[in-house]
């Protein structure tokens, strides 16, 4: 209650200390996945409900199938090797040096977040999908067609609003997904988060900074749960009296 949850055994450092200076990483690094995730999905899933049956809703169907299959632990050294060491676009590994919000920092960034989004991505891409679907079989979207509203208006104003109710609940469950897989991502990247940590501790024995990385994780998860909900009135008017 006092939020003192000990002293870390092996880096001889309070573990409230050590967890506030790990976690912004951690949060960095799932928000960005979050994002690119978001960004990929909402369009792929848009076009292949409005494309059903057709070329483009198989292609988008068999990428998206591909990125639930290739799991985050082969696919971070398959980039490591191709975008970081063949290329040499990009930085290895670590955080950079000059600080969070850095541009350093930003170009060591990409590879974790590609790693760790584009497994989210694609099954939020299937279920944007399947409630765009069910949405554009309601009386309503052929009502606002008869009322003289184009079919993109339709889409974009009135089924993509109703089909992230769904949407937004994957999400929530899925922000837990993001912070397990973040403990592999970053440790791949060796990026300097929670997760890291986490393992580390693990691996040491140091059972105090072990139960401060889990609780840290835990109430995030929580947080995100909470943020879920208020998005949900956010999205439909009609829950917020409920």
């Amino acid at each position: 209650m006092h939020g003192d949850l000990g002293s870390s055994l092996r880096l001889h450092d309070s573990v409230a200390h050590l967890v506030f200076q790990r976690y912004p990483y951690t949060l960095l690094l799932s928000a960005s996945s979050l994002l690119l995730a978001l960004a990929i999905s909402l369009p792929t899933g848009i076009v292949s409900a409005l494309s059903k049956g057709r070329w483009p809703d198989r292609i988008l169907g068999g990428i998206s199938l591909a990125g639930l299959s290739f799991p985050n632990f082969a696919l971070g050294p398959v980039l490591i090797l191709t975008v970081s060491i063949w290329l040499g676009w990009l930085p290895v590994s670590g955080a950079g040096s000059g600080g969070l919000w850095s541009w350093d920092t930003a170009t060591h960034l990409l590879l974790p977040t590609v790693t760790l989004g584009l497994s989210l991505a694609a099954i939020l891409a299937r279920m944007v999908r399947t409630s765009m679907l069910e949405e554009l079989r309601q009386d309503y979207m052929r009502t606002a067609q008869a009322k003289g509203l184009t079919r993109s208006a339709a889409v974009y104003r009135h089924a993509l609003r109703n089909a992230m109710l769904p949407v937004l609940t994957v999400v929530g469950l899925q922000f837990g997904s993001l912070l397990a897989g973040a403990i592999v991502t970053e440790t791949i990247f060796s990026w300097p988060g929670v997760g890291r940590l986490t393992l580390s501790a693990i691996s040491n024995r140091d059972y105090a900074l072990v139960q401060g990385c889990t609780l840290a994780i835990g109430l995030t998860y929580l947080a995100a749960n909470l943020l879920t909900d208020a998005a949900y009135a956010f999205a439909n008017p009609r829950l917020r009296g409920r």
